[in-house]
């Protein structure tokens, strides 16, 4: 089959596109960081791609809220690109900043709101409830089988490096919604697969929520950070753990799976 090619778009601030760069092609992709500015020069660039990955990192500095300026640009520049992208099967991922970016245009949870065309922002990614920076590792446990970036059944470990990822949903039914929808993508848990406080949960999320998906299963938006655990030697304690271990825990099964999506 023809290689799939992913879209990594960068702008000021962002500091993780070589990385997820880095994974897509472990993964078997052809990835290309592209800036937000050829992206607004010329939105049609987007129809020669199949994934399109918003990275991590700190757009405009976060200066207003994380990830807001690049959600304007976004919604004002490229809004009916991105949505016909979408609907023509392909696949999205935000990680970290990307996630605040998704949110921030309606495009996760994206449930039903005819009010607003489905674009009003129905959830946000709030400062942590320790009020500090959270640069630490953590397990998430899938919470549905909808998403196709997610194998179900693998509890992985990843670090989180964030100062605003608490998810916060607009009303109680959205969040009730999004569980009733299988959107919830990763929850935050021990090694052994139980809620609890923090450091567990690194930020105080609603629900624990690590990451959600749309209702389609191909939109993505996640805090932790996959594309920092795709070798074995990534694991903080890697020389202590079986030579399988650190395999079955990491990230780079997230980028397989899309790459996969089109095979």
């Amino acid at each position: 089959m023809t290689q799939v090619k992913v879209l990594v778009l960068r702008t000021a601030g962002t500091n993780c596109d070589v990385e997820t760069c880095y994974a897509f092609e472990l993964a078997g992709a052809r990835a290309q960081r592209v800036h937000v500015n050829r992206l607004i020069e010329n939105p049609g660039l987007l129809e020669g791609y199949q994934i399109l990955a918003l990275p991590g990192g700190f757009s405009y500095g976060d200066d207003i809220a994380a990830g807001r300026i690049l959600a304007n640009q976004l919604v004002h520049h490229f809004r009916d690109e991105v949505r016909a992208f979408i609907d023509a099967d392909k696949l999205v991922i935000g990680i970290c900043n990307g996630f605040q970016v998704l949110v921030m245009t309606g495009i996760l949870p994206g449930l039903p709101n005819p009010e607003n065309d489905g674009v009003a922002q129905q959830a946000t990614l709030a400062c942590n409830d320790s009020g500090k920076f959270e640069d630490r590792w953590v397990y998430l446990q899938p919470g549905s089988n909808k998403c196709v970036f997610v194998e179900p059944d693998r509890r992985i470990y990843l670090p989180v490096a964030h100062g605003e990822g608490k998810l916060c949903f607009a009303q109680p039914k959205l969040l009730e919604q999004a569980r009733a929808n299988g959107q919830v993508a990763f929850r935050y848990v021990d090694a052994e697969g139980r809620f609890g406080a923090y450091p567990i949960n690194p930020n105080g999320s609603t629900d624990h929520i690590a990451g959600l998906c749309d209702a389609t299963g191909r939109v993505l938006g996640m805090m932790p950070h996959p594309e920092r655990h795709v070798h074995r030697t990534h694991h903080p304690h890697w020389t202590r753990l079986t030579e399988q271990e650190p395999q079955k825990l990491n990230g780079l099964s997230i980028f397989a799976n899309a790459v996969r999506y089109f095979s």
